[in-house]
């Protein structure tokens, strides 16, 4: 938590860099509450955006009484609130967790993942988005990502307004550097967040379930379909899903908000032979 912190830090740091090269100390404490706005923004409104943009649908307990039954079972051993679960109508296989805190979390699960996975998979599956809540994964996700956005956003602006507007002579020989890294920076930055939180939340996933190797294989599964079926939609989004399930060519795959499937079961393999 400590190192993800710093890293958040970081992100809002480079954000003020820019505000300083753009316009000075004005700029920088324009963009400081610009930060403060979208991190509350992300904080309050976040899985509202979320479950509307997949059009996600609260599913009552008659409706799936044994989806339920392990939501509830899994609650009660991570000692969190029970959170409000949603349908996603798609026929891909995948998951996300959202919400700013446990007490106003809802886990989203598609149609596909309830039709293909066997029960004790979706168990490892839900085991794992339920880590995201408890550790608060989403938020911080969802505040990396987002200051992110920003910083790639105003560098553009500055990008634009340094060739076509008012030159400012001496400045622009900074200027030039800070904003075509900063925006790689950033992005770093945020992966290096989002992939720190999905190997936590395997690994505590994989603990309370106690079935390590039904995570894995239901990884193996989801990630399948999603190489072959992609969905479409809001790729700032593939944080929160278990599986990244946008498609991506080998440069996009090396800026992915997930570590590699490959490994993220070996490490789940280990995690068995370890416990058993």
């Amino acid at each position: 938590m400590l190192r993800t912190a710093l890293m958040l830090g970081l992100l809002t740091g480079i954000l003020l860099v820019v505000g300083y090269f753009i316009a000075g100390f004005a700029g920088m404490t324009m963009f400081l509450i610009l930060a403060f706005a979208i991190n509350f923004a992300s904080y309050w409104y976040s899985d509202k955006i979320v479950l509307g943009m997949y059009r996600a649908k609260e599913i009552p307990k008659n409706q799936e009484p044994k989806l339920h039954e392990i939501v509830e079972k899994i609650s009660k051993e991570m000692k969190i609130p029970k959170p409000k679960v949603y349908l996603v109508d798609m026929p891909v296989l995948n998951a996300f967790a959202t919400g700013r805190s446990p007490k106003h979390a809802a886990i989203a699960v598609t149609s596909g993942l309830l039709k293909h996975l066997e029960w004790d998979e979706i168990e490892g599956v839900l085991s794992h988005e339920f880590a995201h809540i408890k550790n608060r994964d989403t938020l911080t996700s969802t505040i990396a990502a987002t200051v992110a956005g920003a910083i790639a956003f105003i560098a553009q602006i500055a990008w634009f307004s340094l060739f076509f507007g008012n030159r400012r002579q001496g400045g622009n020989a900074l200027m030039l550097p800070l904003l075509l890294l900063a925006p790689i920076a950033a992005t770093m930055v945020q992966l290096a967040i989002s992939r720190n939180r999905e190997y936590k939340a395997d690994y505590t996933g994989a603990l309370v379930s106690k079935k390590p190797l039904s995570l894995a294989s239901a990884l193996g599964k989801i990630s399948k379909v999603a190489e072959n079926h992609p969905i479409r939609g809001n790729a700032a989004t593939s944080h929160l899903f278990i599986v990244n399930p946008f498609k991506g060519d080998a440069f996009v795959n090396f800026f992915s908000t997930h570590p590699p499937v490959e490994q993220r079961i070996k490490r789940l393999k280990q995690i068995s032979k370890e416990t058993s």
